[in-house]
């Protein structure tokens, strides 16, 4: 390695990553490092391409090889992504997935599924490999948003065994029970036969290579949870709550399940959604309709962060009735806040993968 070389690595060893606080050379985020003359070349790895800071990395890097070896340096960054995880070993079901981001709320009607089929669509936008998973097997409402009401997935044969295909929209992988039931009929199933019906999304289907599953949980608090903690390595989990004092009390439940000692699944954040109203032809304005900053105080009181707080506008409305996801609709301000909440999720997730042990299912001991 020349001088030259060596000098392009002391600076880039100034250069921290500001989130795991370490510099990019101890982080092994450095590859392809070419230099030719005056001419530097090199690739940083990031542990999401929805990485929000990767505009600040990038020109620090530029900044410090400028002001620690030469001013006139032609410096190319290319930004590419090598997603993180930490599953625990021999773990059977869903292998191939990287991270499983469990998207969960203490009561219904604060539009937790609406939150989940954006973050994944956003998730995948940012050219991650995404699936969703609708876990409310009483009240399934993926095949609406995605407008695959009369879908009915497909089998292949892999290694001898039959396996359900995950239905491709927008760029995600889906699949809900939704898909195999009559939407016309309520399920009346006891808490069993729900539990094994989830567990055959999980088990029975062909999901090959991903980055991020994301789950769609019933609300409340109940075997449908516990089922999923049992049996999948959960990253860590995203509360929706809307700012009214009857929500986050449910949501403070919902926190307190997942971070009991029994179960100790890493809470990732807090959606604040419904944050105001914001009608169309004031986009300016905003109405503080069900109270102000409940969720922000929320998260602050249990030290988590605050991934995002969502406005409502009437386009979510449609959008969910539609079968097309608001964050495709790049004309509405929801978009970039749902964009914005990939971000800060997949942020998340890679903190809690550099930060804490391996991933593993929850052994609950009765």
């Amino acid at each position: 390695m020349t001088l030259y070389n060596e000098l392009i690595i002391n600076a880039l060893r100034t250069v921290n990553d500001p989130d795991l606080h370490l510099d990019l050379i101890t982080l092994n985020m450095i590859e392809d490092l070419q230099v030719d003359g005056n001419k530097v070349n090199f690739k940083v790895v990031l542990t999401t391409p929805a990485c929000p800071l990767k505009d600040k990395i990038k020109q620090d890097c530029i900044t410090a090889i400028h002001q620690l070896v030469d001013q006139q340096a032609e410096v190319n960054v290319e930004m590419t992504s090598r997603v993180t995880t930490r599953r625990a070993v021999k773990q059977p079901l869903l292998q191939g997935v990287k991270n499983i981001i469990a998207v969960a709320s203490g009561k219904g009607g604060v539009g937790k599924s609406t939150v989940a089929a954006n973050l994944a669509v956003a998730l995948g936008l940012s050219g991650a490999r995404v699936g969703l998973i609708d876990a409310d097997i009483y009240g399934p409402s993926v095949p609406v948003m995605f407008n695959e009401k009369l879908t009915k997935p497909h089998a292949i044969e892999k290694d001898g065994k039959m396996l359900v295909v995950p239905v491709k929209k927008h760029g995600i992988s889906i699949l809900s029970v939704g898909f195999f039931v009559d939407p016309a009929k309520a399920l009346v199933w006891r808490g069993p036969m729900a539990s094994n019906a989830l567990t055959q999304l999980f088990s029975e289907a062909d999901w090959g290579e991903l980055d991020y599953m994301v789950i769609d949980m019933p609300p409340g608090t109940g075997d449908i949870h516990l089922t999923i903690v049992q049996q999948l390595p959960v990253t860590g989990v995203c509360i929706v709550t809307t700012p009214q004092e009857v929500a986050l009390a449910d949501a403070r439940k919902a926190i307190g399940m997942f971070t009991q000692d029994t179960i100790k699944v890493p809470v990732l954040g807090l959606i604040e959604n419904m944050a105001w109203f914001t009608p169309a032809e004031l986009p300016e304005n905003k109405y503080f309709i069900f109270g102000k900053e409940g969720g922000k105080h929320l998260a602050e009181e249990h030290k988590i962060p605050l991934l995002g707080q969502i406005p409502l506008v009437q386009g979510i409305c449609e959008s969910g009735d539609s079968g097309i996801p608001i964050v495709l609709d790049h004309s509405s301000p929801v978009s970039e806040a749902f964009r914005q909440l990939a971000e800060k999720t997949a942020q998340q997730v890679a903190i809690r993968n550099a930060t804490m042990e391996a991933t593993k299912i929850v052994e609950i001991i009765r």
